[in-house]
């Protein structure tokens, strides 16, 4: 993409969005190495014999195809002319993108599949201070919500349309800041901050209004708030950002109910395990006598 200036064109239909791909280089060899790593780590596991749930290659696999779209497809194309179109980007790359890659569990098929170089190195990562800083949910959930309202309204948008390095940073900055906020949420890896599934239900909820006060902002508005899009074009982007935004929060809401629900049902399966164990093990001197417990009728005792 070239730094150009934001023009005003008429909104892309669905057929210019599905042809006119940007096919990027850069983003291309990043997200096909992610993706080729993940597929040999499975593999490599295998070979171990050692299975790897497919839904979890499944869920990693298909948020690679979505940051893919949102950053090569005519999502890409479009997103600095048409505010609507850069909002569905925007909505891939920092919410469903990083869940459906959370989702995935890379750091534990790193750990698992990895030499014991590559696992002590990613340990360290991991528990670096500046690490456990970024990684904290507080501060995960600050970046999350406070980022989307300095985009729009500091200033900081229109600058991405006039220069083309700071709208793919952008594009980054909010792909990683997704991944840090779902990460310990929906995430099956390990973690630093460990959160009991009732507070990840919380933590959800909190961050749904983001959405919501971001588009009704955006809606308020009675003229456009950015040089070269329409105000019909803003509204539209308001509305997505807020309900599809909302529906997205929603969805992980969900994703964590069933993640608690099938942890409560392995703790009480485990539970009921031991509890067997416990009473088979009560009953076994009962089965087996006492030594001298039983003699033959007339022995002297």
């Amino acid at each position: 993409m070239a730094p150009t200036a934001a023009v005003t064109v008429g909104s892309p239909t669905l057929v210019d969005l599905l042809v006119d791909w940007s096919f990027s280089p850069l983003p291309l060899v990043v997200v096909a190495v992610l993706a080729a790593a993940y597929v040999t780590g499975v593999r490599r596991l295998a070979t171990k014999g050692r299975r790897w749930a497919p839904a979890r290659t499944v869920s990693f696999l298909a948020g690679c195809a979505v940051v893919t779209v949102a950053v090569e497809s005519g999502l890409a194309t479009y997103d600095d002319s048409s505010f609507s179109v850069h909002v569905v980007q925007h909505l891939l790359l920092s919410m469903l993108g990083p869940v459906l890659l959370a989702l995935g569990a890379p750091v534990t098929l790193a750990l698992q599949a990895g030499s014991r170089r590559t696992q002590r190195g990613l340990l360290r990562v991991l528990h670096c201070p500046p690490a456990k800083v970024v990684t904290h949910p507080l501060v995960a959930w600050v970046l999350f919500g406070g980022s989307m309202f300095a985009l729009y309204f500091s200033g900081l948008y229109e600058l991405t349309l006039r220069n083309a390095y700071v709208h793919d940073l952008m594009h980054v900055h909010f792909l990683v800041v997704g991944m840090l906020f779902f990460w310990p949420i929906v995430g099956l890896d390990p973690s630093v901050w460990r959160l009991h599934h009732g507070f990840r239900l919380l933590y959800v909820f909190v961050a749904l209004p983001f959405h919501a006060f971001l588009g009704i902002a955006l809606l308020s508005a009675q003229e456009p708030l950015f040089a070269g899009h329409t105000l019909s074009d803003q509204r539209t982007g308001a509305g997505i950002l807020w309900a599809v935004g909302d529906l997205l929060g929603l969805a992980a809401v969900a994703i964590v109910f069933a993640q608690w629900m099938a942890h409560e049902k392995r703790e009480s399966a485990r539970e009921d395990r031991y509890i067997d164990a416990a009473e088979l093990t009560a009953r076994l001197p009962e089965s087996t006598g006492s030594p001298g417990a039983s003699t033959a009728p007339g022995t002297p005792r």
